[in-house]
């Protein structure tokens, strides 16, 4: 059996990602996140691997474009409000097809904000704030175990599928402790020969660019990344579930506030309530055919999330009018309870069945 280590969110992210073969990494300070860069900034130069403090967010995404255009293992991370700086140059990579990692440790918004947790970034992920018609593959961790696990699957789909991945954490995550087990980088490597501005000697010259000659290359461009896209959504979707064979209810969190609807499950079924949740782990791409699946046969279906209420409305899509969704939700800072979200559940539950 690997061996567990007691470890920090931000701590086991970087760790993970050296263990997935990191060779560059460049970054800019901001609090939730900073300890990333901290960590590799020490353990990259001791290993003679590419490390690079930028001068801001914006040289550090185009940095991270640069190198992951030679086929490199390239990663930078931020958080929230210095992500918006990076929407243009993460609209070029996915037009671009370079496998560019990017992870946002999620603070307070909009505007600077604060360093309160929150999970306001939902749509900044998987809508995206760059120009056209592109989508991120966004993966969301609810432990630090996942830090991990999710961080080696962000280098190994970013590089399978030639599209930049995203891990979206946040402030609570990254600041956390918890017990986890690091083990080998559990996937195959990707043969990038084919694509990689690697020097012409001995071949013919390669260039990556997004600029389009004409109108009929431009879209034939854009049909051919939603075909990847789809491809993407139908072998790659993943999701956390859990009671919903006989649940009247439906709980859907992503990210650490599934820790929460999982106690407040238990604690509903020992109150006669049939509760069950659904967890997405990729956000993008959507559960959206298993949210749907559900939606056939359970009548309530209660959104829980630390905004304004951004994953709901992808729900009520998956949904499409087939039971009722409901949100409960805090814009920043301190978690929703398990005694809260219990109490809300109650109070939707009582408000749903006395409109029937």
């Amino acid at each position: 059996m690997e061996e567990k280590v007691l470890v920090k969110g931000n701590f086991a992210i970087a760790q993970a990602a050296l263990n997935a073969g990191l060779e560059c990494y460049f970054g800019y300070p901001i609090t939730p996140q900073t300890e990333i860069g901290e960590y590799l900034s020490d353990a990259m130069y001791k290993k003679g691997l590419g490390y690079v403090c930028a001068e801001s967010e914006l040289a550090a995404i185009n940095m991270v474009l640069g190198a992951a255009s030679t086929g490199a293992k390239a990663m930078t991370t931020s958080s929230s409000c210095a992500v918006a700086l990076m929407q243009e140059a993460l609209s070029y990579a996915c037009s671009d097809e370079v496998p560019v990692v990017l992870v946002n440790v999620m603070r307070a918004g909009p505007g600077l904000g604060y360093i309160y947790p929150a999970q306001g970034d939902y749509y900044q992920a998987v809508k995206g704030g760059g120009n056209g018609d592109y989508k991120l593959t966004v993966l969301a961790p609810s432990s630090v175990q996942e830090c991990i696990d999710l961080t080696y699957r962000a280098f190994y789909l970013a590089h399978k599928y030639r599209n930049p991945t995203m891990l979206l954490a946040d402030g609570l995550l990254g600041q956390m402790m918890e017990p986890a087990v690091f083990g080998e980088y559990p996937y195959p490597e990707i043969d990038n020969s084919s694509w990689a501005l690697t020097g012409a000697k001995g071949r013919e010259g390669r260039a990556i660019f997004s600029v389009a000659t004409s109108e009929e290359k431009q879209n034939q461009h854009i049909y051919d990344l939603f075909a990847k896209y789809k491809q993407i959504e139908e072998n790659e979707t993943d999701w956390e579930e859990m009671n919903t064979e006989d649940a009247d209810v439906l709980i859907v969190a992503f990210g650490s506030m599934t820790r929460n609807i999982k106690a407040t499950m238990n604690v509903l079924r020992k109150e006669g309530i049939k509760a069950g949740i659904l967890r997405p782990i990729t956000l993008s791409p959507f559960p959206t055919k298993r949210i749907s699946e559900l939606a056939a046969k359970i009548p309530n279906i209660i959104v829980v999330e630390m905004n304004m209420g951004q994953m709901v409305n992808d729900v009520k899509i998956a949904v499409n009018g087939q039971s009722k969704v409901d949100l409960i939700n805090r814009p920043v800072g301190q978690w929703l309870s398990v005694e809260e979200i219990t109490h809300g559940v109650k109070n939707i539950l009582e408000k749903n069945y006395a409109s029937v």
